[in-house]
Formats: structure tokens, sequence, C-alpha cells
């Protein structure tokens, strides 16, 4: 209450109303405040659920989602909040600045966000540089690649395989966005033909650099707009070519649930997230658990507003969880409501 009262609209007056603008000053100063928090060591606000999934041991299974910290410029401080995991990026092989601008708008009377950001980020190679100089967080580190909006198409398998080569030393898992719709033509990408391309290349390029060990596993973030046949056939591929597991889900360019008062913004180009997709994660999560027979393990996130939400995604076949419009809508309390909540419902 805290929050949503004082604190966000203090934001907003100080930031001229720009959500962007928000979103930046804000991981400014956790960069800066994270500095501070010694590494490995767990946040205050961590709540201890201990889960192991993907062969990775997780301190609590409530992870923030790819798109918050796309550069990883505030690693420590994301442990330091309480989250059992990090996702960082979505990276791309080329460094880009994204979508023109204004391309964030914030809906609080719809609980939602949409976004036209169109991977904004530094580019594979400067975090790489960025996590040899300063190291991982404390919590396991997962990291979403992507393709450059310059790059062809026939040319995207080679584009995500420089990101993975770039960024191996430092990623527990590894996110395939193929599902962004801010990138043209990217979710062409989640095809079959295309898909099966894709992953078999990134799936032969993991296990060569393992050198003979465990390969980093390999996640497919889906968009929640596939029909159930589309879906069907995307996990039928990423089952055939040994994928890890499957994020659920990527922003929505349907704009069911928005309030009267915002309809305005629902002709805005780009992903719809927030409350307004809570019942569709729900239904391609429980999709994705029911038509691989609990085979391939889910990363449930979309609409995660309170515990309820994140309930019922596990309850669903989740064995994780990540936070991305709930957190920046409704601050860094949020994340240990819902760990709680989690830990209540065992």
């Amino acid at each position: 209450m805290l929050f949503d009262k004082i604190v966000r609209p203090a934001l907003y007056r100080l930031s001229s109303h720009d959500p962007e603008l928000v979103h930046e000053r804000t991981i400014a100063v956790l960069a800066r405040l994270g500095k501070l928090a010694p590494r490995g060591v767990p946040g205050v606000f961590r709540v201890d659920d201990p889960a192991t999934v993907l062969g990775l041991r997780f301190p609590n299974r409530v992870g923030l989602a790819a798109g918050m910290d796309k550069n990883g410029r505030a690693l420590p401080a994301w442990a330091a909040l309480g989250f059992g995991f990090v996702e960082v990026g979505t990276v791309t092989r080329l460094a880009q600045p994204g979508n023109p601008k204004p391309r964030l708008f914030s809906l609080p009377a719809s609980d939602a966000i949409i976004n036209r950001m169109g991977f904004n980020n530094d580019g594979a190679s400067a975090l790489a540089v960025k996590l040899a100089r300063d190291g991982k967080p404390g919590v396991p580190l997962g990291i979403s690649i992507g393709k450059s909006k310059v790059t062809p198409l026939e040319d995207a398998v080679e584009d995500y395989r420089f990101s993975l080569r770039a960024l191996h030393p430092y990623a527990d898992y590894f996110a395939i966005n193929v599902s962004s719709p801010n990138t043209p033509g990217l979710r062409q990408l989640q095809d079959r033909t295309a898909l099966a391309e894709l992953l078999g290349e990134l799936r032969s390029t993991s296990a060569e650099l393992a050198g003979g060990g465990t390969p980093t596993p390999v996640l497919v973030k889906v968009a929640p707009d596939l029909t159930d046949d589309a879906l069907a056939e995307l996990l039928e591929v990423a089952l055939e070519h040994g994928v890890a597991g499957i994020i659920a889900t990527n922003t929505t360019l349907a704009r069911d649930g928005i309030a009267a008062a915002e309809s305005g913004l629902a002709g805005q180009a780009g992903g719809l997230s927030g409350r307004p997709l809570t019942t569709r994660a729900a239904e391609v999560v429980r999709f994705v658990h029911d038509h691989t027979g609990g085979r391939l393990p889910i990363i449930g996130v979309g609409g995660i507003m309170g515990p309820d939400d994140a309930i019922r995604l596990v309850d669903a076949g989740a064995s994780l969880v990540q936070l991305y419009t709930g957190f920046a809508l409704h601050g860094p309390g949020l994340v240990r409501r819902v760990s709680r909540g989690l830990v209540a419902r065992r």
C-alpha cells in the first residue's frame, strides 16, 4: 500500500510521468545500492523455499523476468531484494537502441503495461565483459537471447549462436526468445522448420561448449497468442531437440482486460503484460504441462500481481515463476508476498 499510494506516484511525478524514465532511474539506483550488497549473502527479504529445477538449486521459486534489467546493471540488488533467480536480457548479438520513444506505457487502472522496447541493449559482448568483471549474483542467472533487428531471418541462427558462445561461461540457463512482438518477423522463428533449425544448432553448440560436461540448459520462451495447434507443434519440436524447459509466457498482442479509462492506450503497438495476461498465462502453462506429460519444466510468467496468481501458475504445472509488471507497478514487497504465498501453499 505504501508503494502504491506514495512511492510510485512520487516516482512518476519526479520523472514527468514518463514510465521509461522511471524505469531507468530505478535501475540506476538499484545498481548503486547493489554495490553495497555482499554477493552470495541472502537478501534480508528472501524467503527460503529451495527447489531443484533444470539441475539447478534455487533458493526460492520466485525470479525476475527478462526485460527488467537487460544489461545486468543491478544483479546484486535483485538477490538482495529476495529473488531466487534472475534473468537478464533480452540481449542480442549487436548493440541496438531499440524502437523509437515513447515505447513504454503504464496502465495503472488496468494493472498493466504496454511496451514496444525492441530489445534495446548493449549487446552480448558488452554483457559478457560486465559479467567477467563484476561477477554473477548470488542466485542462479538466466540469460535471455534474441535476434538483432538488422539481422535477416535467414541469418538468425548464427546471431543466436554468437550470443550463446559469448555468454556461455556466465549463464546458468539460456532463454531463447522467439516470441517478442516487438522485433519484426521474430515470431516466425516459432514455426516448426525455423525453430527446429535454431534449436538443433543451439543444442549442438551448447554441447560443444560443455566439452563433455553437462550442457547449459536451453529453454524456449513462448508467446501467449499461439493457437493450441501451433503451441503443440512448438512443444513437439522442443522435445525432439532436447530443450530443457519452457518459459510461458511472453507479452500479448491482445487487448482484452484494458480498463475503459485507459482504452485510448489500447491502440498503442507493442506487447501487453500484467493483469490482463493472468488467465491466459495459466492456460498456456497448463497446456504445456498436459501436452508434454510434465516432461518439460515450466517457468510461469505473466500477470502475477499477487500470491494467488503465482499459486495458480504452480497449480497449472509451473515449477518456478517470474515477476515483471507486478514488480514494476507494486514494488519489491511483491517478491516476499509471492514467495510466502508459495510456501504456504505446500
